[in-house]
This record gives structure tokens, C-alpha cells and sequence, in this order.
């Protein structure tokens, strides 16, 4: 083998790794796409994401005397044998009052069922001030055959939303829901509500 071979093939070599390591990192990047997403829109408040709050930080919040309108949107996908709605459609709070929404979920089957609930806000720019503190979102839940139980989501408005030129002049937020059939049967038994 003459020198330029070894030459030539140690370049083919080395080309070869370097395309079979791009190969695997864009497999990579694919696969850590939607995580990475998820967590773009938590922090940002992108695509009407809203943000996840405990109760630390919750406390430290100044209620002020702006009143906005909190409007509850609710939806069940049809492979869902639920009902669910709000039990009070709008509510005005004070930004940056803590508040609680109460949505009611009744399982029409007659078998155990395991929903899994998406939620926005709109307009699409209030998900960054929109905390949430508690909510049913945050695990599946599992309804007995006839079951309704009471849901609730703890939430706030941030006041920083009247300090935001793009955000500042919003007057009601509408807080969707979309209740799905969960993928396995594993929930948090929401079983502690009314019958």
C-alpha cells in the first residue's frame, strides 16, 4: 500500500466518524426536541403556556387593585367518556390575589377511566403571568364508573403583567382545559370528591 492510500483512507476514516457522530447527535437533538420544547414554554409563557408556582413563592406576591376577568374554558376529547366544566364560568380577581377555580368531572362509563388533562391561556402573551399553585393538571386522574369529583386549580395573576408594554392592557384571560384518555392506567385517585 502506497502512502497516498494510507493517506486516503485515513481521511475516508476520518470522514466517516465525523458523519457518524453528526448522525448520532442530530438523532440526539431529536429526541431531546419535544423535552427541550416543553421546557422553552414553561419559562417563556410561550404558546399560552402557563407557569407552575409553590407555595414559597406564591406568598410573596402583592395583591393589587386591578381586577381582571378569569374566564374557564372546559373540553373532553371524544375517546373520553367524561363530562367536565366549571362549576362558575367566570371569576374577577385582583392580580396577584391568589384565587380558586373549582372545575366538576363526571366519568359517564361504566368502568374506571384515567384522564389526562392540556391547558393555555389566551391571549397567548398572559401565560408567562399566569402561576398556577395547584392544580388537577398536574397528574392524571382516575374516575370511578358514575364518578363526579370536584377539581380545583389554586392560581394567581402576576402583577408584573401591568408592567409589560405587550401585556399591560389585557383585561381577561380565558384559562383552557382539554381533558384526554390517558395512555395506561396509573392516576392519582381523584376519588376525595363529591359522588
Amino acid at each position: 500500500m502506497t502512502t497516498v492510500q494510507t493517506t486516503l483512507s485515513g481521511k475516508n476514516r476520518r470522514s466517516a466518524m465525523m458523519a457518524a457522530f453528526m448522525g448520532l447527535g442530530m438523532l440526539a437533538l431529536g429526541f431531546a426536541a419535544v423535552p427541550l420544547y416543553e421546557v422553552f414554554c414553561r419559562v417563556t409563557g410561550y404558546a399560552g403556556t402557563t407557569q407552575r408556582v409553590d407555595e414559597a413563592q406564591a406568598a410573596t406576591v402583592q395583591t393589587t387593585s386591578r381586577v381582571m376577568s378569569i374566564r374557564f374554558d372546559s373540553n373532553v376529547n371524544s375517546a373520553l367518556p367524561w363530562s367536565f366544566k366549571p362549576e362558575q364560568p367566570v371569576d374577577h380577581v385582583s392580580v396577584g390575589a391568589r384565587d380558586m377555580a373549582i372545575f366538576l368531572a363526571t366519568n359517564n362509563s361504566d368502568e374506571p377511566v384515567v384522564g389526562t388533562a392540556t391547558f393555555n391561556v389566551t391571549p397567548l402573551l398572559a401565560g408567562q403571568y399566569f402561576n398556577k399553585i395547584q392544580c388537577f393538571c398536574f397528574s392524571e386522574q382516575l374516575l370511578k364508573p358514575g364518578q363526579t369529583v370536584r377539581m380545583p386549580v389554586l392560581y394567581y395573576v402576576d402583577p408584573a403583567i401591568m408592567d409589560d408594554p405587550e401585556t399591560k392592557d389585557i383585561k381577561e384571560i380565558t384559562l383552557s382545559y382539554t381533558f384526554y384518555r390517558a395512555k395506561d392506567d396509573q392516576a392519582v385517585d381523584a376519588g376525595k370528591g363529591d359522588s
